[in-house]
Order: C-alpha cells, then sequence, then structure tokens
C-alpha cells in the first residue's frame, strides 16, 4: 500500500476541523462543588405559605396554604431538585404545584433553573445569596417582573419572598412562605 500516506493525510485533514466543533466536556467536578452550596434546602420541609391570586388592579384575597417542600439530589449531585405543593388548610384541596430544577453550568459559572408551575414553565438563573444560605431569582415577560428571594432564617426556617411589579407600579408580594424542616 504505498498510496496509503496520502489519504491519512487527506483523512486527517477532514477529520481535525470536524474535531474542533465538538462541545467541551462538562467539568462535573465542578458542578458538584458548585451544587454542594445549595446542600442546605435538601430535606423535607413543611409549613405554611400565603399566595395572592388573580390579576393586576387592587390586591386580590390571599390564599392561606399548609406548604410542603422536598428537596433533593439527583444525577450523583449535579441536579437539585425542588418540589412543591400547597394545600388549602380548610379541605386540604391541592392548590398549588411546583417544581424547580436547578443546576449549575461550569463553563458560564452560574445556577440556573427551569420551573414549572400550573402548566408554565420558565427557565432563569439562579444567585446564591451572599452568606450561602438562600438564593435569588426572578424573570420578566413583557411589563411583568418578578423577585423572588428563598432563604434559610435564624430560627432554621426556609422563607420565601416572591414580588410582583407590573409596568410601573410598586412591587407588591404574591407569594410568602414559610417551612421548617420535618423530624
Amino acid at each position: 500500500m504505498p498510496h496509503s500516506g496520502p489519504l491519512l493525510l487527506i483523512a486527517l485533514a477532514l477529520v481535525i476541523p470536524c474535531m474542533a466543533q465538538l462541545p467541551r466536556a462538562p467539568d462535573v467536578d465542578a458542578q458538584r462543588t458548585a451544587m454542594k452550596k445549595l446542600s442546605f434546602l435538601v430535606g423535607k420541609w413543611s409549613g405554611e405559605a400565603c399566595v395572592l391570586r388573580g390579576p393586576g388592579g387592587p390586591p386580590p384575597p390571599a390564599v392561606e396554604l399548609a406548604q410542603t417542600e422536598e428537596a433533593q439530589y439527583k444525577l450523583d449531585g449535579l441536579v437539585l431538585v425542588i418540589e412543591g405543593t400547597g394545600r388549602t388548610k380548610a379541605g386540604g384541596q391541592v392548590v398549588l404545584q411546583a417544581l424547580g430544577l436547578i443546576s449549575f453550568d461550569d463553563q458560564a459559572g452560574t445556577y440556573r433553573m427551569r420551573a414549572y408551575n400550573d402548566g408554565r414553565w420558565l427557565e432563569t438563573e439562579v444567585t446564591l445569596a451572599e452568606g450561602g444560605q438562600g438564593i435569588t431569582w426572578g424573570f420578566a415577560l413583557g411589563e411583568i417582573k418578578t423577585s423572588s428571594l428563598l432563604r434559610i432564617n435564624e430560627k432554621g426556617e426556609w422563607t420565601e419572598l416572591g414580588e410582583i411589579t407590573i409596568g410601573s407600579q410598586p412591587p407588591r408580594p404574591f407569594m410568602k412562605l414559610t417551612v421548617r424542616p420535618q423530624k
């Protein structure tokens, strides 16, 4: 096979540019290390929530809920799954279900969340709060903007405050939550 040399060079010339276009391999060790910083959320929690329902205008009546939250790692610590369920205090009817998946993008150096609620979903960046015992996130849709702060308070409770801003109106709370670790 005296002509195999040129064929090998041609094959390499075709393969090397294709290899340069391959996506970079994720740094799963960096992802796991970053995700461990969210371990303060892991576990089963229960307590209460207050949710405002309805369109803009004067604040609609609040719905008082018995709230549970469960957070657990999946995929060997690469994803944190958080599932929340709110039931009416009177009849135990489920009126709020939410599921969030948080991961860490090692290339961008940011946490990302994909959240599902009432048949809707959103993707947003999550920021680890100063001191490492909380996270913040939000989203914008037209004139509607939200911001949420989840933190562990001095009593060890998971508290969450969500605020909504519509147009030039001042922000107003749309959800308050306080849950405690289940024993």
